[in-house]
């Protein structure tokens, strides 16, 4: 047995904390799997690959519509066949500049392509189904030698999240197992113990159990570039040997770790829709449950034999033949078990309408129909935007945010940027959410200025100076951050001046050879008289 590492010991003991704080969530997470999300059904439970998981599950509801939950956060926040977020300058006197706006679309284009050559939409997509049942999910964003940026969406069930004090997730331990081949090709047989070095060449698909530790590292050089004097610590750990396989580093917290919804005396974990509807659930599964066996007594009902005269097996095949003895009472019957089930199927429907209800399935379904008019379709959408908009904020700020940040950070690093002009500071670039939520969140800005319009238009037909007090240049320019048009389509402020200049010397000139042409005339018209009257 090898000499345990301190490091490995102490980090260990800190990851044994973070499992004791974690216990309370898992046996409420497992039940949220069974009934909810099957198929990651082993957090308490350990389930061999393949099992049957829906032993639970007699109807469906819950599942499809935190589907649909997951599906719409997807479409609407990071839609791959649509513009999700877009870079703009802090300086908005940067804007009318023509060079700093084609390098800021550059880089823009060079993050989607990234994006888009990944496995991106498959990986965030995996973290919304996490989002929407367990109220937490982590997603870790990593470089890739092929592809640029490479995603890897974690069970929940591996993880353990810290926090600092202000509420933010700053560390994540991640217990997981692997196979030895995979163990020594990917860190390399050397760096295993000796003893996983034996299994690797006897037993190459036997799988061990490593700790991936990411924490803040407290001392180190930020002048060095070395995985050593990284802001975040990465750290491999063979929890049997306790032994320390592999240290590495992270310039910036690797793992995005987004809460559904989250109480101040909760730390680490969210809680989710899923959460609010189990109860619901569990009781649906359970009334289907008695309703199958209802239905089944009446489609095969039980039953009444006399007690005695019958010597021959019952044939309840069909076309199947059993006797009685004539001139008696003495034959088979059904046994009426007064089931209603009706009255059932219509308690069923009232739990899944409140498990719709969790998920905001009505919400978001909510189409425009024939007979709906615009206003109505604002009206709903508006609605909608009311409904998510809480969850929106933490999404933006614990995903989306960290999210970009760490994939222009990762892309800057391979120099896949063009150099940015030389009066640009790295702290000039910001982020814009366009994506249709977000739209949808600023378009009440779009329709505060058309309502301005339609109030100030009855007054101007009194005061046609009632416009004067609106800055038209200002507005449009508004209008366009808030419909998040690409900067490369809108012209500069030099552009707009210098066209209306030569649109004003267009309209001088024209309006002085009319007058030119108009002098000419009349001479041309008063030649006659003055001939006449030289005569």
């Amino acid at each position: 047995m090898p000499i345990a590492d301190k490091r490995a010991v102490a980090l260990l003991s800190q990851l044994n904390v973070l499992e004791n704080q974690r216990s309370v969530w898992e046996s409420h997470w497992q039940e949220l799997a069974d009934y909810i999300s099957p198929r990651k059904a082993d957090i308490t439970k350990r389930r061999t690959a393949g099992d049957k998981r829906t032993e639970l599950i007699f109807d469906g509801t819950a599942i499809h519509a935190a589907e649909m939950l997951a599906a719409s956060l997807h479409g609407m926040l990071t839609n791959p066949s649509t513009p999700w977020f877009s870079l703009k300058f802090k300086d908005r006197v940067l804007d009318g500049n023509d060079e700093a706006k084609e390098w800021l679309q550059g880089v823009t284009e060079v993050m989607y392509s990234a994006f888009h050559r990944s496995n991106f939409a498959e990986a965030v997509h995996e973290l919304y189904s996490d989002l929407v049942v367990f109220g937490t999910g982590v997603m870790m964003v990593e470089r890739d030698a092929s592809t640029n940026l490479r995603f890897s969406t974690r069970h929940i069930g591996e993880c353990f999240i810290s926090e600092d004090a202000e509420g933010r997730v700053n560390a994540v331990y991640r217990k997981f197992k692997m196979t030895c081949i995979a163990a020594k090709e990917t860190f390399g047989v050397e760096a295993l113990p000796t003893s996983m070095q034996k299994k690797a060449i006897e037993e190459p698909y036997t799988e061990v159990e490593f700790c991936h530790i990411v924490h803040p590292r407290e001392n180190y050089d930020p002048n060095k570039v070395d995985g050593l004097n990284k802001p975040y610590a990465s750290i491999y750990i063979d929890p049997e040997d306790k032994q320390i396989i592999s240290e590495g580093g992270f310039d910036e917290l690797p793992y995005m770790c987004p809460r559904w919804l989250k109480a101040s005396f909760e730390r680490g974990y969210g809680r989710s829709p899923a959460m609010t509807a189990l109860a619901d659930t569990k009781m649906l599964s359970k009334m289907s449950e008695v309703t199958i066996r209802a239905a089944q007594k009446q489609v095969d009902p039980p039953l009444m034999l006399p007690d005695d005269g019958f010597m021959m097996p019952i044939r309840t095949v069909p076309g199947g033949l059993n006797f009685y003895r004539s001139g008696t009472r003495d034959r088979i019957e059904p046994l009426n078990t007064g089931a209603n089930n009706p009255l059932g199927l219509q308690m069923e429907e009232q739990r899944r309408q409140a498990i719709r209800a969790a998920f905001y399935v009505d919400q978001l379904i909510l189409g425009q129909g024939p007979q709906m008019t615009a206003t109505e379709v604002i009206q709903r959408t508006e609605e909608k935007m009311r409904l998510l908009g809480p969850v929106l904020g933490r999404l933006q700020a614990e995903l989306l945010q960290p999210l970009i940040e760490r994939a222009y950070s990762v892309l800057t690093r391979q120099e896949l940027f063009a150099p940015p002009p030389e009066f640009l500071q790295e702290n000039d670039v910001e982020i814009e959410y366009v994506s249709p939520l977000a739209k949808a969140q600023r378009f009440g800005d779009i329709q505060s200025a058309m309502r301005l319009f339609e109030s100030l238009a009855p007054l101007s037909q009194v005061n046609p100076g009632v416009f004067d007090y609106v800055d038209m240049d200002g507005l449009a320019k508004h209008i366009i951050r808030v419909l998040g048009v690409p900067a490369t389509v809108v012209k500069s402020d030099e552009q707009v001046v210098q066209e209306r200049q030569q649109k004003a010397d267009q309209q001088a000139e024209m309006a002085e050879q009319e007058q030119i042409a108009n002098q000419a005339q009349a001479m041309g018209d008063a030649a006659p008289m003055v001939k006449a009257l030289q005569q």
